[in-house]
């Protein structure tokens, strides 16, 4: 059945609980592999109008333009109706295996939001030609991303982002009584999915997956 053919806006979240909605303890989640719209920066998250704000806003942009394009006259194949996914990022620092959230600045990150699996790289260049030719802005940056995450321990941490190595530490003691290994390196990252807007959360209800990639050790 077309995901579509319910009469209602399909949502991944509630579609794929097991990506979107883990237990707040750590479980080890097999990822297939996702296409997203991407952005990649540098610097603090946190910085008034700096780069990842302006991330955030192309991805945005993008999403409802494909999830509006059913209003106009562009017909993607295999179009149907979609609540827009929750905002993600993978996210690294030279030289470090970890993330250090002392030295924010030093922050590199590919934020994300992902694609229904029917928008072809085609599809995704009309979407960015025509977001840009509405907004007036240059949505050049954002990129047709697929990231095949695989194997992967993860848990939902509630609370401010800057308390998650405590939640870090738990995922990595559970992975390795598994016999799992961490195994992040330049192609597996670090993953944090937002299911809260911080704007109008207060911290300690901040809800975010926190996603490790692993192997067998």
């Amino acid at each position: 059945m077309n995901p579509g053919d319910r009469g209602m806006a399909f949502d991944f979240k509630k579609e794929y609980k097991e990506f979107y909605m883990p237990k707040n303890k750590p479980g080890i989640v097999t990822v297939p592999s996702m296409n997203y719209i991407a952005v990649r920066g540098q610097g603090d998250p946190n910085q008034e109008d700096g780069e990842y704000k302006q991330a955030i806003g192309l991805l945005y942009g993008i999403a409802f333009t494909i999830k509006m394009s059913k209003m106009g006259d562009h017909r993607i194949d295999g179009y149907y109706d979609f609540v827009v996914p929750p905002l993600e990022g993978f996210w690294w620092q030279e030289g470090l295996e970890g993330i250090d959230y002392a030295h924010k600045n030093d922050f590199h990150w590919i934020s994300v939001i992902r694609l229904p699996d029917y928008v072809t790289p085609d599809d995704f260049a009309w979407a960015v030609g025509e977001a840009t030719r509405k907004k007036k802005t240059d949505f050049s940056k954002a990129e047709f991303l697929t990231y095949d995450e695989g194997v992967c321990v993860q848990c939902m941490h509630l609370g401010s982002y800057d308390d998650e190595p405590a939640a870090v530490a738990r995922m990595h003691e559970y992975m390795e009584a598994q016999g799992y290994v961490l195994d992040i390196n330049g192609q597996r990252l670090h993953h944090e999915i937002y299911l809260s807007d911080p704007r109008k959360t207060a911290p300690e209800k901040l809800k975010t997956v926190i996603r490790h990639p692993i192997r067998k050790g």
